[in-house]
């Protein structure tokens, strides 16, 4: 028995060697699920649909602004055209610079377009581009936000349910990292919303308000630049942080001639004004171990 052990003992000192040796400890630590800050996290292949990663991807969170991943796909599938005026609703306006939600930078009764609406809810996540395109494509926030379940029931979203369009949060206002994989997956088979998607920049039409137009920017492509991005690349993305939602990222990416979708959310946010960006470094980390 002793030499049995002793044979047992040399034979796992050298299998753990030839694991250090090669770094395998450090790849199955990156790998690890507690190595990552998020609490909710999908990573999926759009190509044959395999699931590269996932933690805690059923369980029910706050989706913060993803949702206006929903707002903007439902918007385009009932918009005929996107040059369309279409002004700033000034009452939801209002109601979005009460809640301190994030804005375009639009004024109330502003004459911009669909298109200008579009951009700015998935850009700069603007609360009241949201709801201004909700206004105008259903009549009322209710009437949309019945669209916008009708659209989750009919993906097989079996985790989400909205509230409203901005994604503030609410405690009946809920989704998965999977069910917004499932979505995202979904939208980016529409051709408009795949350019807003994967946009850095946009102008939108010049007003008596902003003769210039507002450039609005992607707040995911925004804080990527300087980020090194070793054999992938990300080209499109949404962002969403709230005290109960934390910080999440919505994002598409290319590996190896293949597109993958990365949701993370519940990254801890600990100091709003000073956020420390833990989505961003678990969204690189898991392109990086795609295989």
């Amino acid at each position: 028995m002793k030499k049995k052990f002793v044979r047992f003992m040399v034979f796992v000192i050298i299998i753990a060697a030839f694991i250090m040796d090669r770094g395998y400890l450090g790849a199955l630590h990156i790998d690890g699920i507690s190595n990552y800050s998020s609490k909710y996290i999908y990573v999926m292949n759009r190509e044959n649909k395999n699931i590269e990663y996932e933690k805690n991807s059923n369980s029910r969170t706050y989706p913060a602004s993803l949702t206006k991943i929903m707002t903007t796909i439902v918007a385009l599938e009932h918009i005929e055209n996107l040059s369309d005026i279409a002004p700033v609703d000034t009452d939801t306006y209002q109601t979005m610079v009460a809640k301190n939600s994030s804005m375009a930078g639009f004024y109330g009764k502003e004459a911009v377009t669909y298109r200008d609406l579009l951009y700015g809810t998935m850009l700069p996540s603007g609360g009241e581009a949201a709801n201004s395109l909700a206004i105008h494509v259903a009549g009322s926030i209710e009437a949309f936000i019945k669209l916008m379940n009708e659209k989750a029931l009919e993906l097989g979203m079996e985790n989400t349910h909205f509230t409203n369009v901005e994604g503030l949060d609410d405690d009946k206002q809920y989704t998965s990292a999977q069910d917004m994989a499932k979505l995202l997956d979904y939208a980016l088979g529409n051709g408009d919303f795949r350019a807003i998607f994967t946009k850095k920049e946009f102008v939108t039409t010049k007003t008596l308000d902003h003769p210039n137009g507002i450039n609005l920017k992607s707040t995911v492509l925004s804080k990527l630049e300087g980020i090194h991005q070793e054999g992938f690349e990300i080209i499109g993305g949404k962002s969403g942080t709230t005290s109960k939602a934390g910080q999440c990222w919505a994002t598409l990416g290319t590996k190896n001639n293949q597109e993958y979708i990365c949701i993370v959310m519940g990254a801890p946010l600990n100091d709003i004004s000073n956020p420390d960006m833990k989505q961003r470094e678990d969204t690189i980390k898991l392109y990086e171990r795609i295989k």
